[in-house]
C-alpha cells in the first residue's frame, strides 16, 4: 500500500490499534462514556477543521449540521421506522445535500459576511427544530431512540459502541489526510491564501467551496447520527451556536489545519469539561482566559507547539563517490 494511503504514518495506526484493544483491559463505564463522546465531537470537530483550516471558511452553522444528522436518524429509526445502518448514511447524505444548497447561496459572500450568514443559518435551524413539533417534538425532543444492533449483536453495550465510534473517527482521520494530500486540498490551502490568487492558478474557486461545504456538513451529520443513537434522546439545544462554539474551542486548543488538532482539543478540553463538572455553570469562565493565554502564546495550538518542540530531523546528505571531503 502506498504511504501515503495511511494518515502521517504508523504513529497513527500505532495509535487506533491501541485504542482497539482498550476495550480489552477497560471495563469502566465512564471512561467509555468519555472516550465515546471524545471521539463523536472529534468527528464533528474535522468537519469543522476542513472548512476553517484547509479552506479559510469559518462555517458557524456546523452544530446546526450536527442536529440535522442526528434527527434525521432520530425521524427514520423512531417515525420510519429505517435501521439504524439505513438511516445513519441517509443522515449524512442530507446534510451534504443541504450543505451543497447553503452553499450555492453563502459562497456569494466572504469572510467575515460568510461567518455571519451561516450564523443565522444555524439559527434558522434551531428555531425550525424547536417548532416543528409534528417532526421534531419541539421543545420535548425525541426520546427512546435504540441503539443499533449488528448480526444479533447490540451496540447498547459501551464497549461495543466504543468500537463503532472508533471504527467512524478513524475513517474520518484517513478520509481527512487523504483530502489534504491530494490536489483538492492543495488547491483548498491556495484558496485559504487568496481566492484571487488561486483564481490567477486556475483553480475554480466557487466549486472547491461547494465540495468541501458538502464534505463538512456531512462529516458534521457522520457525528450527528452517532450521537443520536449513543445518547438515546435529542433536544434542540445540540443545534445551537453554542455547540459551534464548542466545536471551534476544541480546533483552537488542538490547532487548526492540523491532523491531530481536532483528536487533541476535544480530547483535553472534554477531559478539563469532566475535571471541573461542578462548576460546569461557569466552565467557559476557565475556558476564556486559558483560550485567551493560547492564542496569544501559540497561537497553532497545542499541535503547532508539538511541531515547535520536536527536534527538526537533520537533512540527509547523499554519498558523492569520489567526492572530496
Amino acid at each position: 500500500m502506498n504511504a501515503r494511503a495511511l494518515p502521517t504514518g504508523w504513529p497513527w495506526l500505532l495509535v487506533l490499534l491501541l485504542a482497539a484493544v482498550v476495550p480489552l483491559f477497560v471495563k469502566s463505564g465512564y471512561v467509555f462514556d468519555v472516550a465515546i463522546n471524545v471521539m463523536i465531537f472529534a468527528i464533528a470537530a474535522y468537519g469543522m477543521n476542513v472548512m476553517l483550516g484547509y479552506a479559510g471558511l469559518l462555517p458557524l452553522a456546523h452544530a446546526g449540521f450536527f442536529g440535522i444528522g442526528a434527527y434525521a436518524v432520530g425521524i427514520l429509526t423512531l417515525k420510519a421506522h429505517w435501521s439504524f445502518w439505513l438511516a445513519w448514511p441517509a443522515g449524512v447524505a442530507i446534510c451534504a445535500g443541504l450543505g451543497l444548497l447553503l452553499g450555492l447561496v453563502a459562497f456569494r459572500t466572504r469572510d467575515d459576511v460568510f461567518a455571519i450568514f451561516t450564523l443565522g443559518v444555524g439559527v434558522i435551524i434551531t428555531q425550525v427544530i424547536n417548532k416543528w413539533d409534528a417532526l421534531t417534538g419541539g421543545n420535548d425532543g425525541l426520546n427512546g431512540l435504540a441503539a443499533p444492533t449488528l448480526g444479533g449483536l447490540s451496540l447498547g453495550k459501551p464497549g461495543n459502541f466504543y468500537e463503532l465510534a472508533l471504527l467512524a473517527l478513524a475513517l474520518t482521520i484517513f478520509l481527512v489526510a487523504r483530502v489534504r494530500s491530494s490536489l483538492f486540498g492543495r488547491s483548498l490551502i491556495a484558496i485559504r491564501g487568496g481566492e484571487d490568487l488561486a483564481r490567477s492558478a486556475g483553480i475554480n474557486v466557487y466549486t472547491h467551496k461547494l465540495r468541501v461545504m458538502m464534505l463538512s456538513t456531512a462529516l458534521a451529520g457522520l457525528a450527528g447520527g452517532l450521537y443520536a443513537v449513543y445518547v438515546g434522546f435529542l433536544g434542540s439545544a445540540i443545534t445551537g451556536p453554542a455547540t459551534t462554539f464548542t466545536i471551534l474551542l476544541y480546533l483552537l486548543v488542538g490547532g487548526v489545519g492540523t491532523l491531530a488538532g481536532p483528536l487533541l482539543g476535544t480530547l483535553i478540553i472534554r477531559l478539563l469539561q469532566q475535571s471541573i463538572q461542578g462548576l460546569q455553570d461557569y466552565q467557559y469562565i476557565v475556558f476564556g482566559p486559558l483560550l485567551v493565554l493560547l492564542v496569544l502564546f501559540f497561537p497553532a495550538g497545542l499541535s503547532g507547539l508539538w511541531a515547535r518542540l520536536r527536534p527538526a530531523r537533520p537533512a540527509r546528505v547523499k554519498e558523492v563517490k569520489g567526492a572530496g571531503v
